[in-house]
């Protein structure tokens, strides 16, 4: 099949991807600024961040990859014409991550005691525990704000999720740097001024895109006069078949990058502050093909709506190319500007911790090298996995990423990042096999399927 079948559907590609993108980059902004706020403070501080982060992205990760169970649905509901559906498919995920965003609080305080038995530096835990209380609240309305996100994603109304993260991301800046600091007579609060303003703007970034989408014709009618209580249990059965293997994929993905950071740990605070802006800084490029994965997923879903295969595997391998464009370009990106980009994060006018600087700066840059190498990886293993979310198929790919991440991700990195091996690089040449094992089984798995519902259509 020529070139031309898959470039001709770049553009609309992009446009349904690219305010998922700039709205995902938005999340990982937040914890940009905070990063390079908090950077300012000590190596200290920044690996408290990253210590108190981990946690968090254990449960956001269950929370966010529920909530993608909605995607799909609404999708396939759209493509229909069939709004009773789509109401009922939104109502009930909405309702599922209210209870899962709660719960996932109540999950964080009661984790707080294993930062003491996890061979952390003393004083990053004690400067992580208030942070964590905090940022782990913000969750209750991340995950809400989740459910909106998924479902109207599924109606290719991509932008307004954008939007809303643009207005918080705005706050964020404000609130951190008057309460990080100090500035306009507030109090000094350091990293937990950065938690306060984590969870501000999150509950602002919620309500903003409620009342965008209540005053929009084609959405008001699904946000609005919501009987939040009268549940059925096809639906919620459907969704949480759908959300928990969907969840279960993203946190065995987000675990072994939360389990680089605790064994970066186990190195000094110094080798964890590195591994935090290494993470920051390839999590960002990341969220361009999160944006990918889910044009994947609401386009396939849609053709799958229609009964379309022929059309929906070629429009998925469109994305696939899409994908690897730009891993290649943002590795490209990492190799030339490894030297230059941890300089952001740290503060290299200080003399007095002037040493613990340098090792840092060393690290991360190292560290960025890596990254470099699995961002083709990360990108084609991301956008396979909505492709599959679009099929609504779950179960399999959960396997495929326990066995990449797990049986051969984590063992290397574990091996290879002692001190006396490879260090921080060892850690991340296990996140490198373990995401290129994930790309090369989940493709062939799209391929396995795909070739299948077309043969079975013919």
């Amino acid at each position: 099949m020529v070139l031309s079948n898959y470039t001709k559907e770049f553009k609309y590609n992009l446009k349904l991807a690219s305010p998922v993108m700039l709205g995902m980059l938005g999340h990982t902004f937040v914890s940009f600024v905070d990063n390079v706020m908090v950077g300012q403070l000590g190596a200290a501080e920044l690996a408290a961040v990253s210590l108190g982060n981990s946690f968090i992205f254990i449960a956001m990760s269950i929370g966010i990859g529920f909530s993608t169970a909605i995607t799909p649905l609404v999708a396939e509901a759209d493509s229909e014409n069939n709004f009773e559906k789509g109401k009922s498919v939104f109502k009930h995920g909405f309702f599922l991550c209210t209870v899962l965003g709660l719960l996932l609080f109540l999950m964080l305080l009661l984790a707080k005691p294993l930062m003491h038995i996890m061979d952390q530096p003393e004083e990053v835990v004690e400067l992580a525990i208030p942070y964590l209380d905090l940022v782990a609240f913000s969750l209750v309305p991340l995950i809400v704000f989740q459910a909106f996100k998924q479902f109207i994603d599924g109606l290719s109304l991509t932008k307004y999720p954008m939007y809303a993260t643009i207005i918080a991301n705005i706050l964020n800046v404000a609130i951190n740097y008057v309460l990080i600091f100090g500035k306009f007579g507030f109090p000094e609060m350091g990293i937990v001024g950065a938690a306060v303003g984590t969870l501000v703007s999150r509950f602002v970034m919620l309500f903003y895109l409620w009342w965008l989408l209540a005053k929009r014709e084609k959405s008001k009618a699904f946000v609005t006069n919501i009987k939040f209580f009268k549940l059925s249990k096809q639906p919620l059965r459907r969704l949480t078949n759908l959300g928990l293997p969907s969840a279960m994929q993203m946190f065995f993905e987000v675990a072994i990058f939360t389990a680089a950071i605790w064994l970066s740990g186990t190195l000094g605070a110094n080798a964890q502050a590195a591994n935090q802006i290494a993470l920051n800084l390839s999590s960002m490029t990341f969220m361009v093909a999160t944006g990918l994965s889910v044009a994947a997923m609401v386009r396939v879903g849609n053709q799958k709506g229609l009964k379309d295969f022929k059309a929906l595997k070629r429009i998925a391998e469109s994305i696939f190319l899409v994908g690897f464009i730009f891993a290649v370009v943002f590795a490209l990106f990492f190799v030339i500007f490894h030297q230059f980009l941890p300089d952001l994060y740290v503060d290299l006018d200080d003399p007095e911790n002037a040493v613990d600087t340098a090792e840092v700066v060393s690290i991360a840059a190292t560290l960025l090298l890596a990254a470099a190498v699995f961002q083709i990886s990360d990108s084609l293993q991301v956008i396979a996995l909505g492709a599959l979310r679009g099929l609504q198929d779950v179960k399999m790919p959960t396997l495929i990423t326990f066995i990449s991440y797990w049986v051969i991700g984590f063992p290397i990195s574990y091996y290879l990042g002692k001190e006396e091996a490879y260090g921080s690089l060892g850690i991340w040449i296990g996140l490198i096999a373990g995401l290129s094992a994930a790309a090369v089984l989940l493709f062939f798995r799209f391929n396995y399927l795909t070739k299948k519902l077309i043969v079975s259509r013919a």
